[in-house]
């Protein structure tokens, strides 16, 4: 296994190779360099009465593209701002591009083919039966995982996470549930790069949209890459 202080390659950040995670003690795949901290982050939010499950991890680029094919071809739903569904039919190409990138990585650039990021839940706090949804609306306030959003401000740091979708940059919406180990993510973030990821796409025949998502990668970087590699 490659160290948070070792090279990454671009089929690695990419999603396209799984030489820097593996499946252990967390039954997830995972970077192996953020076990002990997030065992002990589970460990103190139980003292907490919170049951700090997770909901998803590493997710590889086929899994990506998957979701951003069905969300480009009208076979998964857009959603705007407020994650209300959009009309498929009422947007023109770059506008579905949006609508995709405002909730869903590009393929190749999300966070969690690093197998350093986490989608979290409080299983304590989840009636019978309920189905996660990991919308904004779970996470706020008044919403089923409140306590929860509560107590990570402070809990993250003490065990080396943050959260790298805290804040609305017009680009990403925010994501409350979903954490970075930061010592990790730092080592691979010096690895990434906007233009191997532009050349590999360039050679897929099947991702929909990329002629639009090139047409407009200046702002795709902008938007959506640079906030997202912080």
């Amino acid at each position: 296994m490659l160290s948070t202080s070792e090279q990454y390659t671009v089929d690695q950040w990419m999603g396209c190779s799984t030489a820097h995670v593996q499946s252990g003690r967390l039954s997830h795949v995972v970077h192996p360099s953020i076990v002990d901290d997030f065992l002990g982050l589970q460990s103190a939010a139980a003292g907490e009465g919170i049951n700090l499950q997770i909901a998803s991890s590493f997710r590889d680029f086929d899994r990506q593209l998957a979701i951003w094919n069905a969300k480009a071809s009208g076979e998964r739903s857009l959603l705007d701002d407020d994650g209300h569904v959009l009309n498929f039919e009422d947007l023109n190409d770059w506008q579905r591009v949006q609508a995709i990138l405002r909730w869903s990585a590009l393929p190749g650039s999300s966070r969690h083919h690093w197998g350093c990021d986490l989608d979290i839940y409080d299983a304590a706090a989840m009636p019978k039966g309920y189905q996660l949804q990991l919308t904004p609306q779970e996470y706020s306030p008044d919403g089923l995982f409140s306590r929860l959003i509560e107590w990570l401000p402070d809990a993250l740091p003490r065990f080396a996470f943050y959260r790298p979708y805290a804040q609305d940059s017009g680009g990403t919406a925010p994501e409350a549930w979903h954490i970075s180990h930061r010592p990790t993510a730092e080592a691979i973030l010096r690895c990434v790069s906007s233009a191997d990821l532009q050349a590999n796409l360039k050679a897929r025949t099947d991702m929909r949209l990329l002629d639009t998502v090139l047409a407009h990668w200046d702002d795709v970087e902008q938007r959506y890459l640079q906030p997202a590699w912080q």
